[in-house]
């Protein structure tokens, strides 16, 4: 007994501090903004949007999104302009690590052509080993307050509804821990519309779409958008970093390039993102 209440104490005290997880403030529908920094005096409403499929094209390699990806935070009143700052999740997962698996995994990636051989032996050390399988996972890659949001861009159809600075890491045993396309000081800037694209050669425009609104809650004021799709296929992405660890990153850094088709200049990676997105004015949030 005297242990039960001593640990019961220790957990106590430890969720005051902040320590453990609490459980979630608000109930039903609104459960889902849990995270949101609603004591933030200049969050005007929660905003939670999940990817839940889609497709990423980075130089030669297509990523499908199969794992659902979650962007959620807070976001200001918007300015003369119709942009809205972000404020970032409470609980410090603004974005979600979901890993996508990429398809053909190790296998997929051989050293360039005449390549020296120990260009060829380290591929043969790295991915001849039977564990192949490579996982891509997206992740921001600045703060959160520099992820923009244009409510009237994201409705009508037309100019950036979502801006936001990313990097992929990807993830195998051979790769290490650090294996990046982009950085915080070379990040993918991806400029998501809800319309029309105006990429440089050899992409072509493609279309995203506003989605179908409905109001849902309890009360009808969480405003949610189905089938959303936020495109963009003008970016540029950076060569590979990381990859190998320190001492071979030399050696497989250019070996992921080769294979990924990177760097690529804007025009040849895109994005398409098929989402639902939940809005609420943080007030109302508050109140549940």
């Amino acid at each position: 007994m005297r242990k039960l209440m001593c640990t019961a104490m220790l957990v106590a005290g430890l969720a005051t501090l902040g320590l453990v997880p609490t459980a979630s403030a608000f109930k039903g529908e609104y459960a889902k903004f849990n995270y949101c920094p609603t004591t933030n005096p200049s969050a005007f409403k929660c905003l939670v949007s999940v990817t839940n499929s889609g497709t990423v094209v980075l130089g030669k390699k297509t990523v499908p999104i199969v794992n659902p990806v979650t962007l959620q935070g807070g976001i200001s009143e918007s300015n003369e302009e119709g942009i809205a700052s972000f404020f970032g999740a409470t609980n410090g997962v603004t974005l979600s690590k979901s890993p996508q698996p990429v398809p053909g995994g190790l296998a997929g990636i051989v050293p360039p052509e005449g390549s020296p051989q120990i260009i060829k032996n380290a591929l043969k050390f790295f991915f001849e080993n039977g564990l192949t399988g490579v996982n891509s996972t997206l992740e921001l890659a600045r703060p959160a307050s520099e992820i923009k949001v244009s409510q009237s861009s994201l409705a009508g159809e037309e100019g950036v509804a979502l801006k936001m600075p990313v990097k992929v890491h990807l993830e195998n045993p051979f790769l290490g821990s650090n294996c990046y396309v982009g950085s915080s000081s070379s990040p993918i800037i991806w400029n998501l519309t809800t319309g029309g694209t105006a990429p440089p050669l050899p992409n072509k425009s493609i279309h995203g779409f506003s989605g179908t609104l409905s109001f849902v809650g309890e009360d009808g004021e969480i405003a949610e958008l189905k089938g959303n799709e936020l495109v963009d296929n003008a970016w540029s992405a950076p060569g590979a970093s990381g990859c190998g660890g320190f001492l071979l990153e030399l050696l497989v850094n250019p070996i992921i390039n080769a294979s990924v088709g990177i760097p690529a200049a804007a025009g040849r990676n895109t994005a398409i993102l098929k989402n639902t997105i939940d809005f609420a004015l943080t007030e109302t949030v508050i109140k549940h």
